[in-house]
């Protein structure tokens, strides 16, 4: 999780939500290997590459889920092969090497690719499509904590300690001073749980804009990755072309509306 400024200032979540983020990772791991029931339900793919962003010190391994589902719908998915995600240091100076691996894969495919990016993977996805816009079709996020400022998680300390002696508190907090703001008209999905034991559900939110959208799972931070209705989500977001743009409808089904407690805007935060 990157550390990031805006309108309000937010708290980790409470200490009570631990027990829960831990019986819900479990959940979501098991979870898994019924997602591909869903493929049947899913809409299937028109081919466009996609860019799976890890977390906070993670790796193309725990994305792996997610592309192995989104192969089976015909994406084209990637991981993004720069080993475990540190922060600064792991995107090269400027970000130049997550930016030549974006190039690589629309050079590849002469095609825009979607960016989705898990936790502090989430927020490289964001402030990638608003400095590559020529390169980027749309932006997803899962449990990204990008609107709630540096103390809306609990590994903010952690992360704070690993990236001090990179960049200075004064220009990181530059640098992310307008992380909340989405990317110019590129679509926005943030993927979040209310029960996240790791990071403030508040700080995952999307502000509303023409083509920024929210949708709510039941899932946890650490496998939500993992979990059949978080991946039907982005399936279903993926097959939304840009031109053609609309929100997650949660009441199209009656299962949907179940499996995706709210959506949209109009949350208190």
């Amino acid at each position: 999780m990157e550390i990031v400024a805006t309108k309000k200032q937010l708290d980790p979540p409470p200490l009570s939500l631990l027990p829960v983020e831990m019986m819900t990772t479990m959940m979501d791991l098991y979870s898994w290997p019924s997602a591909n029931l869903f493929n049947g339900f899913a809409p299937g793919g028109d081919g466009h590459p996609v860019l799976v962003l890890p977390g906070f010190n993670a790796d193309d391994k725990s994305t792996t889920p997610i592309r192995v589902y989104l192969n089976n719908l015909n994406y084209r998915t990637h991981g993004w092969r720069l080993g475990r995600n540190l922060g600064p240091k792991t995107v090269g100076k400027d970000g130049a090497a997550l930016a030549r691996r974006i190039h690589d894969i629309c050079n590849r495919y002469d095609q825009k690719v979607s960016l989705i990016g898990w936790s502090l993977g989430g927020i490289y996805a964001r402030e990638f499509a608003k400095a590559m816009p020529d390169n980027v079709r749309q932006v997803i996020t899962l449990a990204c904590p990008f609107a709630g400022g540096s103390n809306s998680t609990r590994a903010s300390q952690f992360y704070n300690r690993m990236v001090e002696n990179e960049i200075s508190t004064a220009e990181r907090e530059e640098r992310m001073r307008d992380v909340w703001k989405p990317p110019d008209g590129i679509p926005s999905t943030s993927i979040f749980s209310k029960t996240d034991g790791i990071a403030n559900w508040r700080a995952c939110v999307e502000h509303p804009a023409p083509m920024t959208d929210n949708i709510e799972v039941r899932a946890s931070h650490s496998a939500m990755g993992y979990n059949p209705f978080v991946l039907f989500a982005i399936a279903e977001r993926l097959s939304v072309e840009t031109e053609n743009w609309f929100p997650f409808d949660r009441l199209l089904h009656p299962w949907r509306q179940i499996a995706y407690p709210s959506s949209g805007h109009g949350y208190d935060i």
